[in-house]
């Protein structure tokens, strides 16, 4: 069965360094009470496996926010700690439903009922099979499964086409260097936005010093400083759907 039309929207303000900058400002108070929480979660968890770095997933938040995205779908959750990051956001914005895919079902075991109750389905399987013609809108698209690239071809040849433009997207592990790995999904995932002149952001350590030096310096005037987790790369992709 053929996908509906997507309906075209107003292109949104596009995802720049002083665009997450204001969103920090803006969101400072909350995104302070958010950092506590997903601390608590680990500190509950030791053994959680937290997948996500501290501004990669602040911006992923702060994206869903500005965004408010009616659905929400996340592609690999692992542990769920991405997942806890959206459904926060959900609940901070008051509304939204997170949508997670994926082959291990660890999540459930790590998001509070209170956190998921209305607003979060796990669908258990291949997101290559539980997708397929899915019947919803996608306003928010978080992918970070299998980092190949013939995973990465599936979901911009079959599923980029059913996201309306302006549609936010992150994509997990394409800089942990300066640039993204032969034969993986980053690589597959720039081309493909290279052919579309169409622009992107990240706050990876190795791929955009200056981007990450300045995120870190507004942290540390709003004080934001202390770690939620280790890990300093930030490799995620962001970009909004051309």
């Amino acid at each position: 069965m053929p996908h509906p039309p997507i309906e075209p929207r107003v292109t949104p303000t596009g995802i720049t360094l002083s665009h997450v900058e204001s969103l920090y400002r803006k969101y400072e108070n909350d995104l302070r009470q958010v950092r506590a929480e997903q601390r608590a979660v680990r500190h509950r968890n030791p053994t959680l496996k937290a997948q996500l770095d501290d501004l990669e997933a602040e911006i992923t938040y702060l994206l869903v926010r500005d965004n408010r995205p009616e659905v929400a779908v996340e592609i690999g959750s692992l542990h769920g700690w991405s997942t806890n990051w959206l459904l926060r956001a959900l609940r901070d914005n008051g509304t939204g439903r997170l949508f997670t895919h994926d082959l291990i079902d660890n999540a459930r075991r790590n998001v509070a009922p209170e956190l998921a109750a209305g607003r979060w389905t796990f669908v258990h399987g291949d997101a290559r099979q539980t997708l397929r013609e899915h019947g919803h809108d996608i306003d928010y698209l978080f992918i970070d499964a299998a980092h190949t690239a013939k995973f990465a071809r599936w979901f911009v040849g079959e599923l980029f086409p059913t996201v309306r433009s302006g549609v936010p997207v992150s994509v997990h592990d394409v800089f942990h260097g300066r640039r993204p790995w032969p034969l993986s999904e980053g690589r597959v995932v720039l081309s493909w936005l290279a052919e579309r002149h169409a622009a992107y952001f990240t706050a990876s350590r190795a791929a955009a010093p200056p981007v990450n030096e300045a995120l870190t310096v507004l942290k540390a005037a709003l004080d934001l400083t202390e770690r939620v987790h280790d890990g300093r790369d930030d490799p995620m992709l962001f970009f909004r759907m051309p």
